[in-house]
């Protein structure tokens, strides 16, 4: 299974897309405890998210795990579970309401940076880190190699 999991025959470009989603996903687990009034427990609490005090921490240690796995491309494609979960509910929580309060245009400007991560992680689910990963270096280095013909 965890071949499976970590296999990949994505070309080396891939790298540029695990950079820019494990980036984003890492700097803004940090923020959310290093600013925690307007990024972490405070912005769940405004937006009406359930125990923010628990939520908020949560949230942020897998946006920090994840985001690091994938910039190294350990775990790439479990990593992306737990992300694109959270740019789900992210979407869901601050976005439709402003669909309804604002109209398509506003949200949509609202929501790139979300949507990029969630295309971004689903991208990674499905294709795999690339041959530029821990997972393709541990797949290759664990995987017995063809007898000679």
């Amino acid at each position: 299974m965890w071949k499976r999991l970590a296999s990949t025959n994505a070309p080396s470009v891939v790298v540029i897309i695990r950079l820019m989603v494990g980036a984003v996903f890492l700097s803004e687990g940090i923020q959310k405890f290093l600013f925690p009034d307007q990024l972490g427990v405070g912005r769940f609490t405004r937006i009406g998210l359930p125990i923010p005090e628990l939520l908020a921490p949560f949230v942020g240690t897998f946006e920090i795990l994840c985001g690091g796995l994938v910039l190294i491309g350990l775990a790439t494609r479990l990593a992306a579970i737990p992300m694109l979960t959270i740019m789900t509910v992210a979407l869901i929580t601050t976005k439709i309401p402003l669909l309804e309060e604002r109209g398509f245009w506003s949200m949509a400007h609202e929501m790139r940076t979300d949507w990029s991560m969630f295309l971004g992680s689903l991208f990674l689910l499905i294709t795999g880190p690339g041959p530029w990963s821990v997972d393709s270096h541990l797949a290759s280095r664990y995987t017995p190699s063809k007898p000679p013909r």
